[in-house]
């Protein structure tokens, strides 16, 4: 059984981060749109704040989270907006320290998680390390709409491992959120990190691939910057109807970023 330390530390480091950028913005700052539409930092960090609550329920009180699913399956298409709305509503200052607390103590809440423990989830059930990864998946994108949103240039990091990896292993559940049945072969996947190695997943063998870097890879999964504006490469049609599709978050499929957008900015690797 893997030890899910070494993710949760990194989602510590990654919140870390993004709180350094958020700490001393005004509240003009907080008002700043962000490339989601409709969406200011306020509510970036409001929805972190949300999900954040929402996975500490989920493991440590299956009964409370069964009542948040309840209120999703009421409303959709709604749900995620009218939680990120409500939070950006707060002082800036009282929404940052309940953002802090809550990530904090979920934190603590994966560190004494019973080793094997799953969690309920919006998407399938998730083991403590599968947990802190889809944690950190979320902040690392909603960080960088903040961080294009203040200008500010963010470095890839080895910690896309995590999210790169999600990604991969969340094809089946893509292709079912649009309906489509998943292929029946896996897909070798081959991915250059930001450090120049190689993150290989699938067999050596397999007849369809994916190739291209690790960050362009985050972005499509996270749907930060549309398949038209990176560097990957699919080889055969279920891997290049995957690219289109990707998705490495619960949950509906999101309408993702236009074509001919771009990608975020980003620094030297590190």
């Amino acid at each position: 059984m893997s030890d899910p330390t070494p993710v949760i530390d990194d989602l510590r480091e990654e919140s870390e981060e993004l709180d350094a950028l958020v700490a001393e913005l005004s509240p003009e700052g907080w008002r700043r749109a962000t490339p989601a539409p409709g969406w200011t930092i306020a509510h970036q960090i409001a929805h972190l704040n949300w999900t954040d609550r929402a996975a500490l329920t989920a493991v440590t009180d299956e009964d409370g989270f069964g009542a948040l699913v309840e209120l999703a399956l009421a409303a959709p298409d709604r749900y995620v907006d009218d939680g990120a709305e409500e939070g950006a509503k707060q002082d800036p200052a009282a929404l940052l320290t309940a953002w802090r607390e809550g990530r904090a103590a979920l934190d603590e809440a994966l560190r004494t998680a019973a080793p094997g423990a799953r969690f309920p989830w919006y998407g399938p059930p998730m083991a403590t390390a599968s947990m802190a990864t889809a944690r950190l998946m979320e902040t690392w994108a909603h960080g960088l709409d903040i961080a294009v949103a203040l200008g500010v240039t963010r470095p890839p990091t080895g910690r896309l491992r995590h999210i790169a990896r999600i990604g991969v292993r969340a094809r089946d559940f893509a292709y079912a959120a649009h309906g489509l049945t998943p292929p029946a072969e896996p897909f070798r996947v081959e991915l250059t990190a930001p450090g120049g190695d190689v993150w290989a997943y699938g067999p050596e063998d397999a007849a369809q691939r994916v190739t291209g870097p690790a960050l362009d890879f985050c972005l499509l999964a996270t749907q930060r910057a549309h398949r038209a504006d990176l560097a990957l490469t699919a080889e055969g049609p279920d891997a290049d109807r995957w690219l289109d599709i990707a998705q490495a978050f619960a949950g509906p499929p999101g309408a993702g970023r236009p074509p001919g957008a771009g990608r975020p900015a980003q620094g030297e690797p590190r």
